[in-house]
C-alpha cells in the first residue's frame, strides 16, 4: 500500500464531497505533507489527533463554497520513482498548481526547490 496515494485520494474525495475535515493515520511523511499543504494554502489546518497522536486531522479550505483542491496527481510511484533537479523543475498547470517535492531540506514546493537550488523526488502535483 502506498500511504501517500491513500492520503491524496482521501484529500481529493473529501474536497469533492465538500467535507469540513477528514482523519488519516499519522506518519512523519504524511504529517509533513499535510503541513506543507497548509503552508501553501491548499488546506486550512492539519494536526495530530487521538491517543498518542496516531491520526492526522486535516481541515479543508474553501473559497466561496468551492474547494481550493481541484485535483491531485501522483507523479512518483512506488514502482517508478521520478527525480528532478532544480534546473529541471517546470511550472504545474502554467503556474496555477504546485508540485510537492521531497528534498534533503524537507518537503518543499517546486518554486521553493528552485529558489533553494535543490532537487528531489516529485511526490505529487496539486491544483
Amino acid at each position: 500500500m502506498d500511504p501517500i496515494a491513500n492520503f491524496l485520494n482521501k484529500l481529493k474525495m473529501a474536497s469533492f464531497t465538500c467535507k469540513e475535515s477528514f482523519v488519516f493515520p499519522a506518519s512523519r511523511l504524511t504529517l509533513s505533507i499535510a503541513e506543507a499543504l497548509v503552508k501553501y494554502g491548499y488546506v486550512k489546518a492539519a494536526g495530530k489527533k487521538g491517543k498518542k497522536g496516531r491520526y492526522i486531522e486535516v481541515t479543508l479550505l474553501y473559497k466561496n463554497k468551492e474547494p481550493k483542491v481541484n485535483n491531485v496527481k501522483r507523479v512518483s510511484l512506488l514502482s517508478k520513482r521520478i527525480y528532478r533537479g532544480a534546473k529541471d523543475m517546470r511550472p504545474v498547470r502554467d503556474g496555477f498548481g504546485t508540485a510537492i517535492i521531497s528534498t534533503p531540506k524537507g518537503i518543499l514546493s517546486d518554486m521553493e526547490a528552485r529558489t533553494q537550488k535543490v532537487g528531489g523526488e516529485v511526490l505529487f502535483e496539486i491544483w
